[in-house]
Formats: structure tokens, C-alpha cells, sequence
């Protein structure tokens, strides 16, 4: 199924489900058996399912309740899942970011409980809001980037462009230029 996000036609609904992080931590071992075990937890879903490390999401088009339905769906699937294999999501940290204009908003449930909306969520460091709004993120990070630039300042002596401009490009440019990409592809 495409989707437009331009004339935003259809509707999303990103459901952020998080493992327990207290599990299989302390070695390198532990993420690559993590990734082994749960090879298997997308197996029957209707909607897309994105795995990284603990943090699991799942989205779907809701743009009839056909779509409601389909993720209410994977998510008793993932329940299920998470139960055969003693396992449990912390569902304090589990939300539900609803995208696209005029989406109505459902609510979801994991397991027996109602899952919190949220207007924004964090994705792999980058802050995305149900409007796809960058702006916020954006003043994020040249907040941090100006923090480093304030250390940097205060704690180097020589205003020399040799001594500068490498410092600037290690430690300033990769906040500023990080997932660039999904505001400004090319």
C-alpha cells in the first residue's frame, strides 16, 4: 500500500512499543541473541513492524476502520507474543503518535491497557511530531551545538582557525547536520 505524505491523504497511527530494558544488557552478546530471539515477532502482522535493539513500532494506515482494526490487531498479536515467550513490553513507555491532518485518533490497547497518546515522539534521537513539524527539533540541536560552542570557548585559550576549525567540525557540525536526511533529502 503507498502512501502520500505530500497531500497527506492517508492517515498513520505509530504505535511505540518498548521492551523491558533490563533485559539481556552488560555484553555484546546480549543484542545480537536479542535480535536472534526476536527474529520471529512480525510473523502474521498486518502493518509494518520496525525492530531496533529493544524498541519496537508498529504503524499503520488508518484511514478506515478496516486500518483501526489491522493494528489493533498486531498489537493483541505482539501481546501474545510477548506472553509465549516470557517476555513483557514496558508499557509505561508505550504510545501511540497519530499523523496526518484530520486523523481520528483512535485509541489502542496492549494487553488490558489503554495506551497514552502523545503528540510528539523520539525516534532514534530525532524528535518527530504528529505534524511532521522539524522546528522543534531543529532548535534542539542547535541548542546542544551552541552548549559545545560555549565549551569550547570558555576552555580553549587560542582563537587560531587551526585550532577552531577542527573542534568545530569534530565536535559542533554533528549536531547540527544529524539525520539532516529527513528534512532535507536530496
Amino acid at each position: 500500500m503507498k502512501e502520500n505524505v505530500q497531500t497527506q491523504k492517508r492517515l498513520k497511527a505509530v504505535v511505540s512499543t518498548l521492551g523491558d530494558d533490563s533485559s539481556l544488557q552488560g555484553s555484546i552478546l546480549g543484542p545480537i541473541l536479542l535480535s536472534i530471539f526476536i527474529t520471529d515477532m512480525d510473523s502474521g502482522n498486518e502493518c509494518t513492524l520496525s525492530k531496533f535493539a529493544s524498541d519496537t513500532k508498529s504503524r499503520g494506515v488508518v484511514d478506515t476502520l478496516e486500518g483501526r482494526d489491522a493494528i489493533q490487531r498486531d498489537l493483541d498479536r505482539l501481546e501474545r507474543w510477548a506472553c509465549a515467550n516470557r517476555m513483557k513490553f514496558n508499557k509505561a513507555k508505550c504510545k501511540v503518535l497519530h499523523m496526518g491532518q484530520g486523523n481520528p485518533k483512535h485509541n489502542y490497547r496492549l494487553g488490558e491497557e489503554w495506551m497514552e497518546s502523545s503528540p510528539e515522539e523520539k525516534d532514534l534521537g530525532v524528535l518527530i511530531d504528529e505534524k511532521l513539524n522539524m522546528s522543534r527539533q531543529c532548535a534542539l540541536a542547535a541548542q546542544k551545538a551552541n552548549c559545545v560552542l560555549g565549551c569550547i570557548k570558555s576552555s580553549v585559550t587560542s582563537r587560531s582557525r587551526e585550532g577552531i576549525l577542527p573542534l568545530y567540525s569534530t565536535l559542533v557540525r554533528p549536531h547540527l547536520e544529524y539525520y539532516i536526511q529527513l528534512w532535507g533529502p536530496q
